[in-house]
């Protein structure tokens, strides 16, 4: 077998995730079986236990572990956040998930149990922290040595301007536990600066010029793409950034353009390590699982609840005009899919045509229409497509094709509004801001769906709902 397989063999098998989870099973079904041994010992109990049922409970309890680890995004890459922090995190989760564990099996325990609660918790709970933080602690050790040793490399590309590529190559030189392996470099300036390649960049190769950043990583398919521009070349860096993104490539930047970035994305400082990681994960896992599960039930409600008036609604728009109910349109959604919108039809059908956006006292909305648009009515039908999963209850306006390339034409970072499911409402939506039409407009909206982006949690996605229904109310819709 060759070396390079031997490496990416082991590179699979030593993924942090996978070196967490194997921690984590040792930790669990280790401290389960010492768990039962101690209340033996100090509490005098007698356990009458088959072999056979011990094995099933240590299962589901490894599995509830399993679980509410993920929930609480114990489950990321080790590399984003410090030791300390880490084992912070497993004091608070395993303190809430030991409550919930004994709080579910107190009333069918035996009296042993019932008779010291408390006792019983702490022996589980100083147990289960300091055997899973142990193990945490040894798995980052074994993954830092693996890097350090070159038997886990991660595949990179550097870009930048000659300069700061040459300090960065530099610095992952001397940083080893990183596990970089640098395959090529893309330097923006020009042909002459960068004559000699081997004076600049020793042996790694140059891939190409800027412009053919997206062929290059499809070509090459690089882990992470680390990104070192001029510190005060703003719109730069957030086209690399897009462009990355669009690749689904993790970037990595250097520590002074945290500032630039700031409010466009989500980043974590990597602890001992000279870049910041700009995460895909926006939300904690059981966040997003919450933000999901809110959305098929609100608009299960809203649409079971609600269906006499939303078929009464429907007669009143097909009585009043001529023309199909639903108005139906290609809009673009999460990582740019295009799927089909629905809302109730405002508009007189001839006029359909006009893609523009609609404004005060428009011509083309109908008299049912103007009613349905201020109280955002029209949009109810949109629910479908949150089911469906093209949409969520809150997050970016989700717009035409037709819209993204020009607006991704004028702003190449515009593309970061669909890292996200698009929204029926949203921030900027509530804000009621009007229709953007020049570029400094386009702008201040994205800014508003940036912050949300930036700031994504469930409370602020119930916030917003608890806006949109006061907004409903005042009758802010554009008519």
């Amino acid at each position: 077998m060759s070396t390079h397989s031997t490496s990416s063999g082991l590179s699979r098998l030593a993924k942090p995730r996978i070196l967490q989870i194997s921690a984590d099973t040792i930790a669990v079904v280790g401290g389960f079986a010492l768990y039962q041994w101690l209340r033996v010992v100090l509490l005098g109990e007698v356990r009458t236990f088959s072999v056979s049922e011990h094995m099933v409970v240590t299962a589901v309890v490894t599995t509830y572990w399993y679980i509410w680890f993920w929930l609480g995004g114990l489950y990321r890459d080790m590399y984003v956040r410090s030791p300390f922090e880490e084992f912070f995190r497993v004091v608070r989760q395993t303190f809430v998930g030991s409550a919930v564990f004994f709080l579910l099996i107190y009333m069918s325990s035996n009296e042993a149990y019932q008779e010291n609660p408390r006792a019983v918790f702490a022996l589980y709970w100083i147990l289960i922290t300091v055997l899973v933080g142990s193990g945490r602690l040894i798995a980052r050790a074994i993954q830092r040595w693996l890097r350090e040793s070159s038997w886990v490399r991660i595949p990179a590309v550097v870009v930048g301007s000659p300069e700061r590529i040459r300090d960065l190559l530099a610095e992952l030189r001397r940083m080893p536990a990183l596990g970089y392996h640098v395959v090529g470099v893309i330097p923006i300036g020009t042909s002459t600066e960068i004559s000699n390649t081997e004076e600049w960049f020793g042996s790694v190769p140059v891939l190409g010029p800027v412009e053919e950043l997206s062929a290059i990583l499809q070509r090459h398919e690089p882990k992470d793409v680390l990104i070192s521009v001029e510190h005060s070349n703003h719109a730069e860096l957030l086209a690399l950034v897009a462009r990355c993104a669009e690749r689904s490539r993790r970037v990595k930047i250097v520590p002074d353009m945290y500032e630039i970035v700031s409010g466009q994305v989500r980043v974590y400082q990597l602890y001992g390590a000279p870049l910041i990681d700009v995460y895909p994960e926006l939300m904690q896992p059981w966040e997003a699982v919450a933000k999901r599960t809110l959305d098929i039930l609100v608009s299960l409600a809203i649409l079971v609840i609600g269906s006499p008036v939303w078929l009464l609604t429907a007669l009143v728009v097909k009585v009043s005009s001529t023309g199909p109910i639903f108005f139906r349109q290609e809009r673009v959604g999460r990582d740019g899919s295009v799927f089909v919108m629905a809302k109730f039809r405002s508009m007189y059908t001839h006029m359909e045509h006009d893609r523009s956006w609609v404004r005060d006292g428009d011509p083309r909305v109908t008299p049912v229409g103007k009613f349905l648009r201020k109280s955002h009515l029209d949009e109810i039908p949109q629910l479908w497509n949150v089911l469906r999963g093209d949409m969520s209850l809150v997050g970016p306006r989700p717009e035409q094709p037709l819209y993204v390339e020009k607006f991704t034409a004028m702003l190449p970072y515009y593309g970061r509004r669909h890292s996200v499911r698009p929204g029926v409402t949203g921030w900027w939506q509530v804000m009621a801001r009007s229709n953007p039409e020049s570029k400094e407009e386009i702008e201040s909206r994205l800014r508003y769906d940036f912050f949300y982006i930036e700031n994504m949690s469930f409370k602020l996605d119930l916030e917003i709902l608890v806006r949109t229904v006061f907004v409903m109310f005042q009758g802010h819709g554009r008519a």
